[in-house]
């Protein structure tokens, strides 16, 4: 007998639902824009999909005994506007041709009424066995709703699953998969665009306590575990408002995305802050206000994370615990953790708070501390008052927090994280979870400090030292080097106040000091440092260190040799804490010249000697001696160069060019040549050929073509009029193109350069995200130099694709010739300076036109 035909519901009939999910969902989105209600939304949605669903299922005449379960968010009733509909199709051991079919229809179907599905269909072992042996279909088996079919085999189902589930395994696997899931997001909650699902602090950290729970048979609720003595009242309390604030989040920025969207993206910040009603203040975008809420939460979420896992730990592995381990009256060893002897500890002794960090410094065999341990540092965190501020013998404790051999990051890092940090230093609580929205900064204020403090401490680490040979030198053999963690602790507290931070973090640097005790000297140099952070990094990169009056005035600035050891120490630290792809080797060479320059000018070279002219030339020279050229070799071409030209470039880039050039100063074709860089994270090209008009906008041209970013530019005329220009390049899309490029870089500038070929325009213009909601105000300004023979161009703005080429255009439109350029990529900020010259430069009304038609092309 042939199989009966399928039984479907008409295109009519799927329109319908496919309409009334639709308007329902319309409907619920309007009604939470109206009374901003969680539990009615992802209720409602739920409900809505649920009626669709079994609509669908009924229409489609599936076999009794075949069961339908949701499974997931949706299992557990909390659907976003977005989120997949996670569903089970749950199988008797066999099942028809005819119901395979209906099966297909019916899955399509739910395609056509516009869900986005996920599902799986399985017989019962195939669920056991699936979930025994991948954790992840395991979790999403905890949390199943039956949807149509017989509720014996969901049952059964349900049971076999929980015989087969063991709480300590499957909490151990999901630690794993959450440290896992941190490292993806660089163990931070603090970043510039966080997902508000995924990242440390978001949905996830409190859906994996959730489902231990729940595999445990603890409970269902935050509030199951408090009566279980899990967590406290007040931290279900903190839990149920967190897991709100992230719904809402969520909620809000589906709808406002459109889509599944879980970044809180630039582009969403500002609508989503809208949606929030959040007003901007004086000092904050109405964006910033809503990040710094989001990172609180965040704060608060990972704290609790912490401590429900290590009860969790407890309870699951009970049999491991050993006896206490007494460390003094106070304190006693938990499993290698830190552990009060008393809940009250804290209350009748304050200062046993920073004993507690005191020991784990001092005793390598502890790993932590117990939940009991952090939770009563959170309790009585505002126990650190005025009185407890003003103690000796407190303020000796926090000094010998910094002066510990062992654990200073990670102590602070707990003290930030448990508030005990923000009540010792009432200014901390300014900078605490505040977003710094620049294009360089990709940490909140207190994390880029801790990442300082860090790089600080790597400094002293044997492990570490072949990563900062010369910083690890410098900070072995620098006294007292502990005065630099209080600098950097100090070096941006004044952020946001409006007003110079540098300035106004001197002033609380300076009361700190003193309040310490710190000897005069201490004080001073710390206040020197917080006040003048910024400096080398300002002389390095935008100012042209080749010049001696600017070493000599830096020098000046500086005073003594300590003092600029330690400002070159903090000022590495500073940078590489911004974030990981400000730094790089060319601002790392940067601020190691002018540190050896202003080194030797405090020993009593001249400003000149400081450049170390002739010591470059013999350095030069040896590095040709060892490619197996004769002493002599060099002359040739040296003597076309004149001392600015060894001022400019380091003795490794002139014994590069003198390889490729000795042989030929007077070569009528063009030289090119390009190489990776030392640390192979950019290219350097070097172009040698006679002198011609538009060459530095032909150059700007070339490589915009090719996508490169123009970090560093220096343009040079030869005693001859040949030009030899060298460009540091990096590739955006990565530094795995590098070596294959170099070929064709060499092959085709040559080309351009020979022949009468159009200058090449830069084709992708398209701005970052970053900076089109972070814009920077475009500023020029040109001004004659001391010789009063040339002018200097400055220019800051926003970094875009092509900006250089529109800049070099600008200037050969105007007749004006570029002698020298600093190159200075600071993220997505441009600060660069010109050595011009032009006819017409004297003439104020046409200097006026020039620096106004540069600000025109430099506004985005």
């Amino acid at each position: 007998m042939s199989a009966r035909p399928v039984v479907a519901p008409t295109r009519t009939a799927i329109t319908a639902v496919r309409d009334t999910i639709r308007d329902g969902e319309k409907k619920l989105a309007d009604n939470y824009l109206e009374r901003p209600l969680t539990g009615s939304y992802l209720k409602g949605r739920t409900s809505l999909v649920d009626g669709a669903i079994k609509s669908l299922w009924r229409s489609f005449g599936l076999p009794a005994d075949i069961a339908l379960i949701a499974t997931g968010g949706y299992g557990r009733g909390e659907l976003h506007p977005y989120s997949d509909i996670d569903l089970l199709i749950l199988l008797p051991d066999t099942v028809s041709s005819e119901s395979e079919a209906r099966l297909t229809g019916f899955v399509g179907a739910l395609w056509d009424i516009g869900l986005h599905i996920g599902h799986s269909v399985r017989t019962i072992d195939e669920c056991v066995e699936a979930a025994r042996n991948d954790v992840t279909i395991q979790t999403n088996l905890l949390e199943k709703r039956l949807l149509a079919g017989p509720r014996a085999r969901f049952e059964s189902l349900d049971k076999q699953l929980f015989a087969e589930l063991d709480a300590a395994t499957f909490f151990a696997a999901k630690q794993r998969e959450q440290e896992q899931r941190y490292a993806r997001y660089q163990d931070s909650p603090y970043a510039l665009e966080p997902n508000c699902k995924e990242s440390p602090g978001g949905l996830r950290d409190l859906q994996v306590l959730g489902w231990v729970a729940r595999a445990a048979g603890l409970g269902k609720s935050w509030r199951d575990l408090a009566r279980r003595r899990l967590i406290t009242a007040d931290e279900a309390n903190d839990l149920r408002s967190a897991e709100r604030f992230l719904q809402h989040v969520r909620i809000r920025l589906h709808l406002l995305a459109g889509r599944a969207e879980d970044r809180l993206l630039f582009d969403h910040q500002e609508n989503l802050a809208k949606a929030f009603d959040i007003k901007p203040t004086a000092g904050k975008r109405a964006a910033e206000v809503l990040m710094q809420r989001y990172y609180l939460s965040a704060k608060k979420v990972t704290q609790l994370n912490t401590l429900l896992s290590l009860n969790y730990r407890d309870e699951f592995f009970e049999h491991d615990r050993a006896a206490p381990i007494f460390i003094d009256e106070q304190f006693q060893s938990v499993r290698d953790l830190l552990d009060i002897r008393q809940d009250d500890l804290f209350e009748h002794t304050p200062g046993a708070m920073f004993d507690a960090f005191a020991l784990l410094q001092q005793r390598s065999e502890l790993t932590g501390m117990t939940a009991r341990t952090l939770r009563a540092l959170w309790i009585n965190r505002r126990r650190i008052n005025a009185r407890f501020r003003a103690d000796p013998d407190n303020r000796a404790r926090f000094i010998s927090l910094l002066k510990a051999r062992r654990g200073i990051v990670h102590t602070f890092r707990r003290m930030n994280q448990y508030g005990i940090l923000s009540n010792y230093l009432p200014p901390w609580r300014k900078i605490s979870c505040q977003m710094q929205h620049d294009l360089f900064h990709v940490y909140t204020v207190d994390q880029h400090t801790m990442m300082v403090l860090r790089n600080l401490r790597r400094f002293t680490m044997g492990e570490h030292a072949h990563e900062y040979p010369l910083m690890t030198r410098l900070m072995l053999s620098y006294p007292d080097h502990w005065l630099l963690y209080v600098a950097s602790l100090f070096h941006d507290i004044a952020k946001g106040r409006g007003g110079d931070h540098s300035k106004l973090g001197m002033v609380d640097a300076r009361n700190f000091c003193e309040q310490h005790s710190l000897a005069p000297t201490e004080t001073t140099l710390v206040e020197w440092l917080v006040e003048n952070h910024l400096v080398m990094s300002h002389v390095a990169q935008k100012e042209d260190i080749t010049d001696p009056d600017v070493v000599e005035r830096f020098a000046e600035r500086v005073g003594t040799e300590e003092r600029l050891i330690a400002l070159y120490l903090l000022t590495h630290a500073d940078i590489r804490g911004t974030s990981p792809k400000v730094w790089n080797g060319w601002k790392a060479r940067l601020l190691e010249d002018l540190f050896h320059a202003t080194q030797r000018l405090l020993r009593g070279a001249s400003a000149v000697e400081a450049l170390g002219l002739d010591e470059r030339q013999q350095d030069a020279a040896r590095i040709l001696r060892y490619f197996g050229l004769r002493p002599g070799t060099e002359d040739a071409l040296w003597a076309k160069l004149d001392s600015v030209y060894f001022m400019r470039h380091s003795a490794d880039e002139i014994a590069w060019h003198t390889r490729h050039l000795y042989h030929r100063p007077d070569s009528p074709a063009p030289v090119v040549k390009a190489r990776l860089s030392e640390g192979g994270e950019s290219l350097q090209v070097m172009i040698y050929t006679h002198d011609q008009r538009d060459l530095f906008k032909r150059l700007c041209g070339f490589f915009g073509k090719l996508s490169y970013t123009i970090l560093d530019a220096k343009v040079h005329t030869t005693r001859h009029n040949f030009a030899l220009d060298s460009f540091v390049l990096q590739n955006p899309g990565g530094n795995s193109h590098y070596r294959e490029h170099i070929a064709l870089i060499e092959h085709e500038l040559i080309t351009r350069l020979t022949t009468d070929a159009p200058i090449d325009r830069p084709t992708d213009t398209r701005l970052s995200r970053k900076v089109r909601h972070f814009p920077v105000a475009p500023a020029v300004k040109l001004r004659p130099d001391d010789s009063a023979k040339h002018y200097i161009l400055t220019l800051t703005a926003a970094d875009r694709p092509g900006l250089l080429f529109d800049i070099a255009e600008t200037l050969a439109f105007h007749e004006v010739s570029v002698l020298a350029a600093k190159i200075s990529t600071l993220g997505e900020r441009v600060e660069d300076t010109f050595l011009v010259t032009g006819r017409g430069l004297s003439n104020d009304a046409h200097a006026l036109k020039v620096e106004r038609d540069l600000a025109d092309k430099l506004r985005i």
